[in-house]
């Protein structure tokens, strides 16, 4: 059973939520808002930081000038190392006087750290030794360029030789009416996302209802995704005009050229400088929280329906964490804990009906039940998809009959149950630190990783 410190916080917790819901469904006439709120007064949010001072910087971009949506990108430090030589060419031996302020080569003896370095799929790990020299220009991969007084301060990278990461998509929870990408407990778990697999992390700041009802969250998730597709083309068409290199083949990016202007048949756009230079978009992977997991479900039907037009995006994965499902007929754990920890069973029908608008809705609406006949695509083309449940949670059971179904056509869908668990065990902003939030996040990663390892260096448990 879960502490009794969580069971009394669950109390207060659903009190103030069955409060700010109930005031919401009286004012939502007055909260008609086209361009959308994205957080509330009253969530703490953290301020995005340039610098690598907790081993990964964030920077927040507001993408669509009609609506509210935004996101905010994680890089994670590692991403500064530059990329090992696929084979090492012959070099004959420095003079002696170039050696003297260098670190004696590791003896022939030390071939454990030199396996433990091969088996990153990704790069050397962050050794003291690699940190230290992780801002120098090494190998037309520019660190430094806003760097003063020895602290780092911000980054224009390089669109030389640089190591490229996958993306996760990150689509937060709070039954579509709170939370937010910029919240502090986001920022923590996405932070130890970025850190656990090595990727980038792009949290969306999806539009929030009641102002914005159905399909706002969902339509901002898929242009988040179409976004990213934009980016990849847009750093790819502005490396073929050239307008990145210095000389003839130094390789080397200039700062001034890092925000050029690409113009085409959409207008004149910007170039993100860290997805440019850091992100692989062929290995993306979307990850969902409570109600943000519907999103990513949603994403990952319309990649699916998208196919070769979202070039070069590719969704290798997805991760469905305590989706928000629901339908008419009630599953034997919505029954037994419909009145469970943190988020009841009556309070979401609340948040449901603030979401879906009066004329459509319905428990078993496309958006609440993945499971409702003639809901596209075909299930067996869906991506990869790990779930993860709550053992005192009242969505479980669905999630857990969603995932047979993927699995009876070959999809693979495991499920990782945790025991004496709550609805967002390992998201909420007091159970973060809780070792079993940790487990969670490093249970992830390593399923994911089999996904977003490049081809011949696989990931190995």
């Amino acid at each position: 059973m879960p502490s009794v410190a969580v069971k009394l916080y669950s109390v207060f917790f659903k009190f103030l939520l069955k409060h700010r819901l109930q005031n919401r469904i009286q004012t939502q006439s007055e909260n008609s808002d086209p361009f959308g709120v994205t957080t509330r007064p009253e969530e703490s949010v953290a301020a995005a930081n340039p610098s690598f001072a907790d081993g990964v910087a964030t920077k927040d971009i507001h993408i669509d000038p009609l609506t509210s949506l935004s996101i905010r990108i994680f890089l994670p430090e590692s991403a500064l190392i530059p990329p090992e030589p696929q084979s090492k060419p012959y070099a004959p031996p420095k003079p002696r006087s170039n050696l003297i302020f260098s670190k004696p080569d590791p003896e022939p003896g030390s071939a454990r750290l030199d396996s433990i370095s091969r088996r990153n799929s990704y790069g050397p790990p962050l050794r003291e030794d690699t940190r230290s020299n992780s801002f120098r220009v090494s190998n037309g991969v520019e660190g430094l360029n806003l760097m003063t007084g020895g602290v780092y301060r911000g980054y224009s990278p390089a669109m030389g030789d640089r190591r490229k990461l996958p993306v996760v998509l990150e689509f937060h929870g709070g039954g579509w009416v709170s939370g937010s990408n910029d919240s502090i407990a986001n920022d923590v778990f996405c932070r130890r996302i970025a850190k656990l697999c090595d990727v980038i992390v792009v949290a969306v700041g999806y539009r929030l209802a009641p102002e914005n009802r159905y399909p706002a969250a969902f339509e901002d998730g898929a242009k988040v995704l179409n976004w990213l597709a934009k980016q990849a083309n847009l750093a790819e068409c502005s490396k073929s005009m050239g307008t990145g290199r210095v000389g003839g083949g130094g390789g080397e990016f200039k700062k001034s050229d890092s925000h050029k202007h690409i113009v085409g048949s959409f207008g004149a756009s910007v170039v993100e400088p860290w997805l440019a230079a850091h992100a692989d978009p062929s290995r993306c992977v979307l990850l969902g929280v409570s109600c943000g997991a519907n999103i990513a479900d949603y994403v990952a039907r319309k990649a699916v329906e998208g196919g070769k037009l979202l070039d070069p995006v590719k969704v290798v994965a997805q991760v469905l964490m305590y989706p928000f499902f629901v339908g008419n007929v009630p599953t034997h754990s919505e029954i037994k804990l419909a009145n469970s920890y943190f988020y009841d069973k009556a309070m979401c029908m609340l948040a449901w009906k603030l979401f879906l608008p009066e004329e459509e809705f319905s428990l078993d609406h496309p958006a609440a039940n993945p499971l409702v006949p003639g809901r596209g695509p075909p299930l067996k083309l869906m991506p990869p998809t790990l779930t993860v449940v709550a053992e005192h949670d009242w969505m479980r059971d669905r999630a857990i009959a969603y995932s047979e179904e993927l699995r009876k056509v070959n999809v693979d869908a495991p499920v990782l149950e945790y025991k004496d668990a709550v609805h967002e065990f390992a998201t909420l902003d007091v159970l973060l630190k809780s070792p079993q939030a940790q487990v969670c996040a490093e249970d992830i990663a390593i399923w994911v990783k089999k996904y977003i390892s490049l081809r011949g260096h696989e990931f190995s448990y």
